[in-house]
C-alpha cells in the first residue's frame, strides 16, 4: 500500500499516526518530492470514481493563486490530470492507493472501512 504524504500537512500527519496506531503497513511517498505522474493519476482516478476536482488540493494557496476554481471547468480531464502532474502541492492529500482502490485525503470512517 502506498501512502503519499506532505509530512508538514497536519491532515497528513494525523492520517500517518491513524496508520501506525492500526498498525497498517504502508511505503510512504512524499508528494512534492516524488510528484505522481500523469499515467499514475489518470489511473488511480479511473480507479477511483470520484470527480476529478476531488484530486486538487482546493484549499492549498498554489490552486488560490492560480485562480483554478475559476479555469478547472474550461479544462479537458486530460488538461487537469496533466496540470495535477506539475506539481505535488495541487494534490489533494494524504492519499492511499492500494491495488484497485484509491482513497483521497483522509476521512477516519471511510479509512476504517477500507482498511481494517
Amino acid at each position: 500500500m502506498l501512502f503519499i504524504c506532505y509530512p508538514k500537512c497536519s491532515t497528513c500527519q494525523k492520517a500517518k499516526k491513524w496508520l501506525d496506531e492500526h498498525h497498517v503497513e504502508y511505503t510512504e511517498r512524499h508528494i512534492v518530492e516524488n510528484n505522481p505522474s500523469y499515467e499514475e493519476l489518470k489511473t488511480w482516478y479511473e480507479k477511483n470514481g470520484l470527480p476529478l476536482k476531488k484530486f486538487f488540493n482546493t484549499s492549498g494557496l498554489l490552486y488560490k493563486e492560480m485562480e483554478l476554481k475559476n479555469k478547472l471547468p474550461e479544462m479537458s480531464e486530460e488538461e487537469q490530470l496533466k496540470l495535477l502532474s506539475t506539481n505535488g502541492m495541487l494534490v489533494k492529500r494524504p492519499m492511499i492507493v492500494d491495488g484497485d482502490k484509491v482513497l483521497v485525503g483522509f476521512k477516519e470512517s471511510e479509512w476504517e472501512n477500507f482498511l481494517l
